[in-house]
């Protein structure tokens, strides 16, 4: 088993993380590498194999919730995403790409984690975002 499947419920296909890189209540680095043989690819942009936008932001939440569970302020919960804000795609990446994702916990309650982050690939800023998780176990 992965260490990251010990900080997620999510499962192939559907981590979109590959490891926690550091992990501070202020800070949360991530990394993910998009596999260039996976569906999702089929009938978005199949000549480009670009990775669908929707798959770059559930990485940086799902980058946030891996790095909470990480540093141990909770055990094993499961939470649900309530809201977007301030979400702004900066351009797109194709498969094989790497992605480095910084997070910042703006609140963290027992029934609330508000979170923000950028993702990079290599230099360039690809996605910013805000998300409202609600815990739900």
């Amino acid at each position: 088993m992965k260490v990251i499947e010990t900080l997620l419920p999510q499962r192939y296909p559907f981590l979109f993380v590959d490891e926690i890189v550091s992990a501070t209540l202020d800070e949360i680095i991530g990394l993910n590498t998009y596999d260039n043989s996976f569906r999702y690819y089929q009938g978005h942009f199949p000549e480009e194999e670009i990775v669908p936008n929707v798959i770059l932001l559930e990485s940086i939440i799902q980058c946030g919730g891996a790095g909470i569970t990480q540093i141990g302020i909770f055990e094993k919960a499961l939470w649900g995403l309530a809201s977007l804000t301030n979400v702004k795609f900066c351009g797109s990446i194709k498969a094989s790409s790497t992605v480095e994702m910084i997070v910042k916990t703006l609140k963290v309650s027992n029934k609330l984690l508000k979170q923000t982050g950028t993702a990079f690939c290599g230099e360039r800023v690809i996605l910013k975002a805000t998300w409202l998780c609600l815990r739900l176990t």
